[in-house]
């Protein structure tokens, strides 16, 4: 065992209590393949596990079980049987019929070009399959070489339903486009739509492969390809093979034709010009039709390349020890052959016909016929429930939330439209109840990315730009939070909790942390410091007689009160000094008392140590002595706070 198969986790285990893996076969974009034994039935079989990464995507689980319903439907020996499908936890899964061997891909690249026998035995095989398909209605969408499996007993068998669809939903959108670009029809390339005859274009573009050796468009990026395939025409085989027949030439062209009403309706049209064409050159598909599931082990490379043997070869290589017989009896014995081999296929041909016929009836207009799912979309119930009457079909209601689709209207259905069911099949009617309910918590002090969060968890939509304000708050707080409901109606508060509807809208108010604290600078300074966080200025002067001179000494009350915000102007307070008051006149003649107290009134410094030039006139003299002058003058004015000189008479 490889190191990688030893790394897999999934080797050894036992899968929903039944399915022991054994062995991994090979790895896909969207699955791993892997031999197991089922234990409950005593079999080996192939478990296809879906990738982890992919079990959240409802497209690829739906990819996954469409795989399992349309295989499923299917009953003819050349289609890969489906046993089984479910789930393990969170691993989803599909258990197959097991069958050691290789793929045509793996033939192709091996021996490049085949044969005409062996193009014929496995297109035959191939033709039958897809035609049982059709036959039900259904699309496989991605036939290319790798899903093609040759198996070492012979069986040839076409699988991987995984993109498969029914005919009556034939619309692919471009994540659907998944089916290999070199095999891919040109409506598909151009329109995006599918049905049967997208099939026999990729049947024909592996016709020629099989047959030239080469796919026939070649490009270095896949829009190259697939421009060709809608633009240009598939040329004959025979140019790169001159042994294949003009027939198959012919066929190749048919099935390649660009517009799909000119190619073969279905794979089983397809098939009766193949045979018509084996007969024409005389040569009878090997096709090996048992159905059972072999149990051996899993092969190795050698031993898959041992299925080429089954595959026969345009001629054998006679033995040089056995005399050849004459001509006569070569003749004689061939046409024995030829008669036994005409009345076997006759045989056969009546048995395909007849169970053709009972199939037809049984599946067209009998009890086994099949309806599809009509689009019950955008009704209300009782239109939904009597659309699908008409259809044979029974409704059943089931409530759903929907941010977009009215209460009352029909969402969709479960199956979806298209799907094709037994008839009076419950299908389960998907009925809008409007948008869904959340109940959100407090909000305020909590960061605005938080509380971006809790809103867009509850599919409420909250503006990129909220609205900010100045607070002692740090930065980027929420400070409050209101509702505007999706249907209308005035906005509500939830800052302190809410309940909303899905789809309603938020709007935050969002702290901007602090105003600047400009007290004390320069008006130039103060100025540039509001300028940066988005504020204007408009200046007051004020006298100060703590303040310098051009210092601010505050900013003054918004407007209307509340918080500043971006584009607000503020009021910035800026001293121009002391106020200049004037002296009185009347001071001289005053006492000293009075006229200290008089200039004190009037925010002056009084310098009243009178000195008569001997001794200091002490404070009981200031009633008897009287101001003869002062310095500044009286008359004049001076700034609050400064000192006026009393000059006292003697």
């Amino acid at each position: 065992m490889s190191t990688s198969q030893q790394a897999d986790p999934l080797i050894g285990r036992l899968v929903d209590g039944r399915y022991r893996v054994r062995a991994r076969i090979a790895r896909g974009g969207m699955a791993t393949v892997y031999v197991a034994t089922d234990l409950r039935l005593e079999r080996r079989v192939a478990l296809k596990v879906m990738h982890g990464h992919l079990s959240d995507d409802t497209v690829f689980q739906s990819r996954f079980i469409q795989e399992a319903r349309s295989a499923a439907r299917l009953a003819d020996p050349h289609v890969v049987n489906v046993f089984d499908q479910g789930q393990d936890g969170e691993m989803a899964y599909l258990v197959m019929e097991y069958l050691p061997g290789i793929t045509l891909r793996e033939l192709l690249r091996e021996h490049r070009r085949l044969t005409v026998d062996q193009t014929l035995t496995i297109m035959d095989a191939i033709l039958s399959g897809l035609a049982a398909a059709h036959r039900a209605g259904i699309v496989h969408r991605d036939v290319k070489p790798e899903n093609v499996l040759l198996a070492e007993d012979g069986r040839i068998k076409i699988g991987d339903f995984g993109l498969a669809r029914a005919t009556t939903a034939n619309t692919a959108s471009g994540a659907q486009l998944m089916g290999t670009i070199a095999y891919l029809a040109p409506e598909l390339v151009t329109r995006g739509t599918a049905d049967a005859r997208s099939d026999i274009y990729s049947l024909g573009i592996m016709l020629y492969e099989m047959l030239a050796g080469e796919q026939p468009y070649k490009g270095e990026q896949p829009m190259q390809i697939a421009y060709q395939h809608a633009t240009d025409s598939v040329p004959r085989p025979s140019v790169k093979n001159p042994a294949v027949p003009e027939q198959l030439d012919e066929l190749v062209l048919w099935a390649t034709e660009r517009e799909p009403d000119d190619r073969p309706l279905d794979a089983g049209t397809m098939l009766e010009r193949l045979r018509a064409i084996e007969k024409d050159l005389g040569l009878a598909p090997q096709v090996a039709r048992a159905v059972s599931v072999g149990t051996a082990g899993a092969a190795s490379p050698a031993e898959s390349r041992e299925l080429t043997k089954v595959l026969p070869q345009t001629a054998a290589v006679p033995s040089a020890t056995v005399d050849e017989p004459d001509n006569a009896a070569r003749l004689r014995s061939r046409t024995r052959r030829r008669t036994a081999r005409g009345a076997w296929i006759l045989v056969l041909v009546l048995l395909l016909a007849g169970g053709a016929g009972l199939t037809g009836w049984y599946f067209g207009s009998g009890p086994g016929s099949l309806v599809g799912v009509p689009d019950v979309a955008g009704r209300s119930y009782d239109e939904a429930q009597a659309l699908l009457a008409q259809e044979q079909l029974q409704a059943q209601r089931q409530d759903v939330n929907d941010r977009e689709i009215p209460a009352g209207t029909t969402v969709g259905s479960d199956p979806a439209p298209g799907e094709r069911l037994d008839k009076d099949t419950v299908v389960t009617v998907l009925v809008s109840i409007g948008p869904a309910t959340h109940q959100i918590p407090a909000l305020s002090g909590r960061s605005a990315d938080d509380v971006r969060a809790v809103f867009e968890s509850a599919f409420v939509g909250v503006g990129d730009d909220p609205a900010r304000e100045f607070t002692d708050a740090a930065d980027g707080t929420v400070l409050s939070a209101s509702i505007v409901p999706r249907s209308g109606g005035d906005a509500f508060a939830c800052t302190d909790g809410c309940t909303v509807y899905e789809g309603d809208a938020a709007t935050l108010v969002v702290s901007l942390g602090p105003i600047p604290d400009v007290t004390g600078e320069t008006r130039s300074a103060a100025e540039r410091s509001l300028d940066g966080v988005g504020l204007s200025t408009s200046v007051s002067e004020e006298y100060s007689n703590s303040v310098a001179s051009g210092v601010v000494i505050g900013i003054g009350d918004r407007d209307g009160g509340g918080n500043w915000r971006p584009g607000d102007t503020v009021p910035l307070r800026v001293s121009i000094g002391p106020k200049p008051v004037e002296i009185p006149g009347n001071i001289v003649g005053m006492s000293i008392r009075d006229a200290v107290a008089a200039l004190d009134a009037l925010g002056f410094e009084v310098n009243a140590g009178i000195d008569d030039g001997t001794l200091p006139l002490g404070f009981k003299y200031w009633d008897i002595y009287k101001v003869r002058a002062t310095n500044p003058k009286a008359g004049t004015t001076a700034p609050q706070g400064s000192t006026i000189t009393l000059t006292p008479t003697l």
